[in-house]
């Protein structure tokens, strides 16, 4: 209902939680930077939509007035070439506008392209029913590969288990980097961080062989038509102006199409699986569900934080893939 708000013009300063409308250029060392420009570009003030200390600099202005805002890119800023540089923006405020009332009604529906009310809630039902889910499918398969990894127990070849723990450990070199984290600020210690993900690297490799030994012995295939949907899925993830430069980047590698082919080949052995076990449904509160997820979410981004990075390296799949790079510009998500 956010989405669809209204908002009417005001006169006056503009205040957290109004819209203005606003033409801008940014400048470094006073030139012009690409991307960082825009015209009648709409901005709810508080919606953090913008890089940090943008929005703030524009509560209390008028129709007509003409800023300068000053602000600092964030050190992890997707646009290396800005991070962390002290950019001045050229913005003129064009309009000023105050928020309607927020009322979920069989308008709002249309505003979203629905017909009704009615239609909107099933609408919403369901993605939370998709969500929930999926949240529940991730709990059930880790339990799998738990029971799995106490089940089977051998040594991993050592050049695979090499190349899993260099692939893991770059990812958390990375996201250390890019959160300006360090392992003593995860209360570990870098020989300490590096036993535990060689032990998560033996078991990644550990179980992705048992995975391969059963699907073989069952029959499961990733059918070219399934890996054609599963490229399509992942095209349809970035922006669109991208989309046909990545289909063609996994078309004309092969070794990067097994990187969809591997997640969804387990898949299907996860699925092969549980129509082979007993499966037990137990009723949890939307809290129960998420706890460890949210624990697995903060692992992922710079946490090297044994415990829930092992939980968020079993479920991999395929979402791991990195999100292109976003244009330059003031906003956090890609510019128009």
């Amino acid at each position: 209902a956010e989405s669809a708000r209204s908002y009417e013009p005001k006169t006056g300063k503009a205040a957290n939680g109004d819209r203005v409308a606003i033409d801008y250029v940014g400048k470094i060392d006073g030139e012009a930077f690409n991307g960082g420009a825009g015209t009648d570009q709409p901005l709810v003030l508080g919606s953090k939509e913008f890089i940090p200390g943008f929005e703030d600099q524009l509560v209390g202005a008028k129709a007509g007035d003409e800023k300068q805002v000053t602000v600092t890119f964030p050190e992890n800023y997707q646009a290396a070439h800005l991070a962390g540089k002290e950019a001045t923006f050229d913005v003129t405020v064009k309009e000023v506008s105050q928020p309607g009332a927020l009322e979920i009604n069989d308008e709002t529906a249309k505003n979203l392209g629905l017909e009704s009310l009615e239609r909107l809630r099933d609408v919403v039902r369901g993605q939370i029913e998709n969500q929930f889910g999926a949240m529940t499918r991730q709990k059930v398969k880790r339990q799998l590969l738990d029971q799995l990894d106490a089940a089977y127990s051998f040594e991993a070849p050592s050049k695979l288990v090499d190349a899993e723990f260099n692939n893991i450990w770059a990812q958390v070199n990375r996201d250390l980097e890019a959160a300006g984290r360090t392992f003593a600020d995860e209360e570990t210690t870098e020989e300490e961080a590096r036993a535990e993900y060689l032990r998560l690297a033996e078991r990644r490799v550990r179980l992705g062989l048992v995975l391969a030994e059963i699907g073989e012995k069952a029959g499961v295939t990733v059918s070219d038509e399934e890996l054609q949907r599963g490229l399509f899925e992942q095209v349809r993830r970035y922006p669109g102006n991208q989309q046909q430069e990545v289909f063609e980047f996994y078309r004309n590698n092969p070794e990067a199409l097994n990187t969809l082919r591997a997640p969804m080949f387990e898949e299907k052995v996860v699925d092969h699986l549980l129509g082979q076990i007993s499966v037990t449904d137990v009723k949890v509160s939307k809290e129960e569900l998420m706890a460890d997820d949210e624990e697995d979410e903060t692992a992922v981004k710079a946490k090297p934080a044994k415990k829930a990075a092992a939980k968020k390296a079993d479920a991999k799949t395929a979402d791991d893939a990195e999100e292109p790079k976003k244009k330059a510009a003031p906003k956090k998500k890609a510019a128009e």
